[in-house]
């Protein structure tokens, strides 16, 4: 793939033309799970980051079914998309193979079965992932595309203490392991400016999940979100947090110290109006784009260009 300062970067949409042949819509569904972390078999209190609808703020009601719940979401996408598309049912909200794997091949199949959809993502913690689950989901692959989102958010174990994430680190580097034996694509979700954290540790971060073998990453922008532990912690004693120019010339850094295969889902994170407390600026969303856009055409720079430097400031 040629890259340039028009087309810095190997995003999603190419990742997935490349996997199915056709843009893919995603669609946000709910698929009535919880979270080892909430339950209380590790902890009641859950990731210090993550909102009450276990950061699936915008898929679908649990209270629908699958089937349901993909309908409606074609028709919320059809005026920016119309209706003649290829989907993928993207289960994001709480912990999605935390389930009996009977459990898990009824809902996922009740996805597969819908028209048009020919993928599936499943976002899951990196401890919920084991061979029974990596068998059903390569299963799955049979029918239709599958790839796997796994939570890592920082490869810094004091952080994760801090956040309550409830896993050791060499956790995901397992899970990564064991997916990719069964030829199971991997989207690595890592956080961007939690509390504590220097560049270099966010660098090392996006390091450790490359070397580990992940096909794609999620930069996410830290968001600090109304109910949540975080948003204490952030009222309690304010942290930094990134301004917008900080983080769009951070993005690009990244970015350009990036190998090339590692394909890129997200840049920055589009927040709920109603819960994000900080910052309030990332709620533009086109606006970040389109500084994150001139930035690489100004510097002259795209994914790759200086890799040899990826972890120095």
């Amino acid at each position: 793939m040629d890259f340039s300062p028009i087309h810095p970067f190997y995003s999603a949409n190419d990742f997935f033309r490349e996997k199915v042949g056709a843009k893919l819509v995603k669609l946000a569904v709910d698929g009535g799970f919880t979270c080892p972390n909430r339950d209380g078999t590790l902890s009641y209190e859950g990731c210090a980051f993550c909102s009450g609808s276990g950061s699936g703020d915008f898929a679908g009601s649990r209270n629908d079914s699958i089937k349901c719940q993909i309908n409606k979401m074609k028709e919320k996408m059809a005026p920016k998309w119309g209706t003649d598309n290829k989907y993928m049912a993207y289960f994001q909200a709480f912990t999605n193979t935390y389930a009996p794997v009977e459990t898990l091949r009824s809902i996922f199949w009740s996805a597969v079965e819908c028209e048009g959809v020919c993928a599936v993502s499943v976002a899951t913690r990196p401890d919920c992932i084991d061979d029974k689950v990596c068998a059903l989901l390569a299963e799955l692959s049979k029918k239709v595309y599958v790839c796997v989102e796994l939570g890592l958010q920082t490869s810094n174990d004091k952080t994760a203490e801090l956040m309550n994430r409830c896993y050791a680190t060499e956790v995901y580097r397992d899970a990564v392991k064991m997916l990719k034996s069964f030829n199971l694509d991997v989207i690595t979700h890592i956080i961007l400016g939690l509390p504590g954290e220097s560049r270099s540790d966010m660098l090392s971060s996006i390091d450790y999940a490359v070397k580990c073998g992940t096909d794609g990453l999620k930069l996410q922008l830290l968001h600090i979100l109304r109910g949540t532990k975080l948003e204490e912690m952030y009222r309690h004693k304010p942290f930094d947090i990134f301004g917008m120019q900080e983080y769009v010339d951070f993005i690009v850094y990244i970015i350009e110290r990036l190998p090339q295969n590692i394909s890129i889902h997200r840049i920055t994170g589009d927040g709920s109006k109603q819960l994000l407390v900080e910052p309030k600026w990332s709620l533009d969303k086109r606006r970040v784009l389109n500084a994150v856009s001139r930035k690489f055409i100004e510097d002259n720079t795209w994914q790759g260009k200086n890799i040899a430097n990826f972890n120095k400031k």
